[in-house]
């Protein structure tokens, strides 16, 4: 497998490169494979891609027409203006950890490996999954898992591994797995773990908060029409996205005018997600929890009243 499979390739790029003459945005380069598929359908088009990972830059495209901005998708607007890309006709975004951080990056985002406790994107900055699960209190811990992992033992682990760090601080993927063992239930395991891992990772990155800033800012960064385009992996993420797409908010409450008429800015193309054949997820297995979404910019219908 290489840095990454790029999952729902054709779908995704099908449904957000509408003309070769556009701006598009890959908000998630990773290896670069969405990218590489956006930019061979493009004549005078232009691809602008974002990655706050160090190690993306070593697959960058050689191409004049691609543009790599190292940073977090939070910060669409400011570098789509920064390098005069603004506003666009398409926006990409891939939520998935890629392979090579699961795989090759050695920093704990998987309990199969023995790895560091490490699991930021940005390996640069920020805190790591270490500083969260030895120093965070037992109660913000088990809020964690609570909201990122949906877990309802949440106070259970938390209080488990409070009772594991005091004899010992946690460092490794596998220290953190045997000192939540005895709370896994029996046939669930990986399940459970999957969850564990999910939320020390999306509270070490900030993930929801930077998700929620990203889609706000595609509202404006997009052209009339523009695409965007969303591959989400858990439920959490794909709640944001689906009501973002229908209401503009993240409650999913569609606001109407006076008249009556719906107030969004985007009209929903996927009434249902898109998700991968039975063929991608045999040969990428990664790929089976993930659900495209797509909506298209549109300004809202505004009547006059006539006194």
């Amino acid at each position: 497998m290489g840095y990454h499979d790029p999952v729902l390739l054709r779908e995704s790029v099908d449904s957000v490169v509408l003309s070769p003459d556009g701006v598009y945005v890959d908000a998630t380069y990773g290896g670069g494979g969405h990218s590489s598929e956006i930019l061979s359908r493009l004549d005078n088009g232009r691809l602008v891609a974002f990655d706050q990972d160090k190690d993306a830059q070593s697959q960058l495209l050689d191409d004049p027409r691609f543009t790599f901005v190292d940073s977090n998708f939070k910060n669409l607007e400011r570098f789509l203006k920064y390098h005069g890309a603004y506003p666009v006709d398409g926006i990409l975004a891939d939520l998935g950890v890629s392979s090579h951080q699961i795989d090759e990056g050695a920093r704990g985002f998987s309990y199969r490996s023995d790895d560091i406790l490490d699991m930021r994107m940005n390996a640069r900055s920020g805190k790591s999954a270490r500083d969260v699960v030895n120093g965070y209190e037992q109660q913000a811990l088990a809020d964690v898992f609570y909201k990122y992992g949906e877990l309802h033992e949440g106070r259970i682990l938390a209080a488990r591994i409070a009772k594991c760090r005091e004899a010992a601080p946690i460092c490794t993927t596998f220290q953190l797995v045997e000192a939540v063992r005895p709370c896994l239930p029996k046939g669930r395991e990986n399940k459970h773990l999957s969850r564990i891992f999910q939320a020390i990772r999306i509270e070490v990155n900030d993930e929801m908060s930077a998700l929620e800033s990203f889609l706000r800012q595609t509202v404006s960064a997009l052209n009339d029409g523009g695409r965007l385009a969303v591959i989400s992996y858990h439920s959490l993420e794909d709640r944001l996205v689906k009501n973002f797409m229908r209401s503009g908010n993240f409650q999913g409450e569609v606001e109407k005018d006076f008249f009556g008429n719906p107030q969004t800015p985007f009209k929903v193309i996927t009434r249902k997600p898109l998700l991968p054949s039975e063929e991608e997820i045999s040969v990428n297995t990664r790929a089976r929890s993930a659900k495209l979404r797509v909506a298209e910019k549109t300004t809202p219908v505004k009547h006059e009243v006539n006194i």
